[in-house]
């Protein structure tokens, strides 16, 4: 005899049995536009150099920049975050050439703009990190310690170079207090009301940044703890995506990506401007080496890790697969 009823009734399984129907019922969809490339221009160079922690991704010279810029913007990528690496002889205790309007940065931003005009979202790093002989984020006092209030002077002024230089988007990445506001107030003095500030509201001091260092030959020495945040705390990066938001961002970022979902889920939930997530070097790097072993499905890693940060509330991602991944959606 048949019986009925001894099976369950709810079959979820039933929108899984085709990649048909997967498409048709998935929740969080990828797309071209929710990418920005990061990409790393670097001073004194006649080839791109490859860096050694991640495979794939170069130190640009002017030339191949631009080229990484139009590829960017032809395969639908939404923008593109320059950051500068000037010649070591050029560095010094207040990160000069981060503010010289013929700082290797505000080259290669007029070079970018020009190349691409408004079609690729032309975004800049504004930290000293790259452009001091210290490698810290800011100026520093008598005792070494980094100087919250005399760092907010020389962001003012980067950012009004960078705005002068071609940049649609501003990054303060430095998490010194007050620098939103700072920021906000040095471009509309100088008559740049359009140009838009991405917020580095919530950057953890992260072992994940490893890479990153050589990337941009930094010269730290020491630590970034007083500055950047606890990776045990929570409701600290409220506090300061609050203060961003009131002293005039439009935009706001959670930095690292992966390691910081649950964060990015809050951020994403207590906003109502565009929120990024910085998929950084140590991610990129981790999946390229695991895959390289033969460990993971290298493809497969890359659309789920960004899947994944999407669907905690990304609207916008930068990563190091931004053109790759583009041009496979």
């Amino acid at each position: 005899m048949t019986k009925y009823g001894s099976f369950p009734g709810a079959r979820p399984r039933r929108l899984r049995t085709t990649p048909a129907m997967r498409r048709m019922v998935a929740e969080t969809r990828l797309h071209p536009a929710d990418l920005i490339l990061p990409a790393f221009v670097r001073e004194g160079i006649s080839d791109p150099v490859e860096i050694g922690a991640m495979p794939g991704v170069y130190q640009h010279t002017r030339d191949s920049l631009k080229k990484a810029a139009v590829e960017a913007m032809e395969a639908g990528v939404a923008g593109i975050m320059l950051f500068g690496v000037p010649e070591e002889s050029k560095k010094d205790a207040v990160g000069t050439a981060g503010t010289d309007p013929d700082g290797i940065l505000q080259v290669a931003l007029r070079d970018v703009r020009a190349e691409v005009g408004d079609d690729l979202i032309v975004m800049s790093d504004l930290c000293l990190d790259e452009t001091t002989d210290h490698g810290h984020c800011g100026v520093l006092d008598a005792e070494g310690r980094v100087d919250n209030d005399a760092t907010l002077e020389r962001y003012a002024e980067m950012a009004q170079v960078q705005a002068d230089a071609g940049a649609h988007v501003v990054g303060p990445s430095g998490m010194m207090d007050g620098q939103v506001g700072v920021i906000r107030d040095a471009l509309d003095q100088v008559g740049h009301e359009d140009v838009s500030i991405l917020a580095y509201s919530v950057k953890y001091s992260s072992a994940f940044f490893g890479p990153f260092r050589e990337a941009v030959g930094s010269s730290l020495k020491g630590d970034r703890k007083t500055y950047q945040q606890d990776p045990a705390n929570s409701r600290e990066s409220l506090r300061e995506l609050a203060l961003d938001l009131e002293e005039g961002a439009d935009m706001v970022m959670v930095k690292p990506a992966g390691p910081y979902l649950d964060i990015l889920a809050k951020v994403a939930d207590a906003v109502d401007v565009p929120v990024a997530a910085y998929q950084i070097s140590g991610e990129y790097s981790m999946i390229e080496a695991a895959a390289a072993r033969g460990w993971i499905d290298r493809d497969a890693a890359i659309m789920e890790s960004l899947t994944g940060i999407r669907r905690a509330g990304a609207n916008m991602i930068l990563t190091y697969w931004a053109t790759e991944v583009a041009r496979k959606l």
